[in-house]
């Protein structure tokens, strides 16, 4: 994701990245090139549902875009194996106990992988998967001037992705996401990008692959029609701050249109909203366009039968997190910043109540 301002609704405050992925957004949607484009063919999508992930981001406080170790909210990289092990084992927990979840997206990059960390930042990995939590690694880019939506450098790219399958193809909770938002690349060049993973690791089952949908992972229509990427998981992405005002219906078609009628094979593993300001997102408020945006995906993510990963289930000092760190730093655990928005999570994975009238 990018990252969010102190106010997400405050355009003025957004980083320059931001205001790029909003521009890029508008201009698809009114060029129609891609967005109005014909929903990928029903051949593409499988016969199937996405509602077995119900998941949290989990996020470094820099937005996971780093030319150095990741160091996700709560731990150290000073960490050994066996402490970052067990604080993530407790703040797993903490997602399940708060939320209900089963799922979590971490990030990965050269750096991490490739380097010193890793052997600690695996503690991560296993924690999850030992819990029996789905865990989806997802690639980021760095940041500065390699933040563009390409592969920073695939001479470390694929030893990391190398390193990476070596290590958890046999583990079936560990599903593998080659690239987050790769929206310097076009439709059909991200597609090869996607096509030449798969071919690289035969080894991996398809159906433990999610292929990014194209740009900022804005619409899965152009990946869920090409026949090379047949048998994976399509990831989406959806923000509210995309539109400065949407009624709830807008909402609803802004975000069909962009899954297509691939559905069955695709997980929205970023959506968020404010969860710090006291928003109530179990009324219905026509006026306000992160509860119109948070009341109508929730919704039609259950309409689809489609999972979530929520952006971020925990994020130090983001605005959006849905979840903040409370306790001893040795042993963390977790509060839920807003009630009313994990409500709507809960909904949005087929549990809970509807929104008040």
């Amino acid at each position: 994701m990018r990252q969010t301002p102190t106010r997400a609704s405050t355009p003025s405050t957004w980083s320059p990245r931001l205001r790029a992925a909003l521009v890029a957004v508008a201009v698809a949607a009114v060029g129609g090139t891609t967005l109005a484009a014909a929903p990928a063919s029903a051949s593409a999508a499988p016969a199937a549902d996405t509602t077995q992930f119900k998941g949290v981001n989990w996020a470094d406080p820099r937005d996971n875009f780093a030319d150095d170790y990741l160091q996700l909210s709560g731990l150290s990289t000073s960490d050994t194996y066996r402490q970052t092990y067990a604080k993530a084992s407790r703040i797993i927990s903490a997602f399940r106990a708060n939320l209900g979840a089963n799922t979590v997206r971490l990030p990965i990059n050269p750096y991490t992988v490739n380097g010193a960390y890793w052997k600690s930042y695996r503690g991560v990995i296993d924690a999850a998967s030992d819990k029996g939590f789905k865990v989806i690694v997802s690639y980021w880019e760095g940041t500065g001037d390699r933040k563009d939506g390409y592969i920073d450098d695939e001479a470390t790219y694929w030893p990391m992705w190398n390193t990476v399958v070596k290590a958890y193809k046999n583990d079936k909770r560990v599903y593998f996401e080659p690239m987050n938002e790769p929206h310097g690349y076009t439709d059909s060049q991200w597609a090869d990008i996607a096509a030449k993973w798969l071919n690289t690791y035969p080894s991996v089952p398809r159906n433990r692959v999610f292929v990014s949908g194209a740009g900022y992972n804005d619409h899965v229509t152009s990946v869920c029609a090409d026949p090379r990427l047949k048998g994976t998981y399509l990831s989406l992405h959806h923000y509210g701050f995309w539109k400065s005002y949407a009624t709830y219906d807008e909402w609803v078609a802004d975000l069909k249109v962009r899954i297509g009628d691939c559905a069955g094979r695709t997980v929205a593993d970023e959506f968020g909203a404010p969860m710090t300001d006291g928003l109530n997102y179990n009324v219905k408020t026509p006026d306000n366009n992160f509860i119109n945006y948070v009341q109508a995906v929730t919704d039609t993510f259950r309409e689809l039968k489609m999972g979530s990963v929520y952006w971020p289930g925990l994020r130090t000092d983001d605005t959006y997190s849905l979840q903040k760190l409370v306790g001893d730093p040795n042993r963390p655990w977790l509060a839920t910043t807003n009630q009313s928005g994990a409500d709507r999570l809960a909904w949005g994975w087929g549990r809970g109540k509807p929104v008040r009238n």
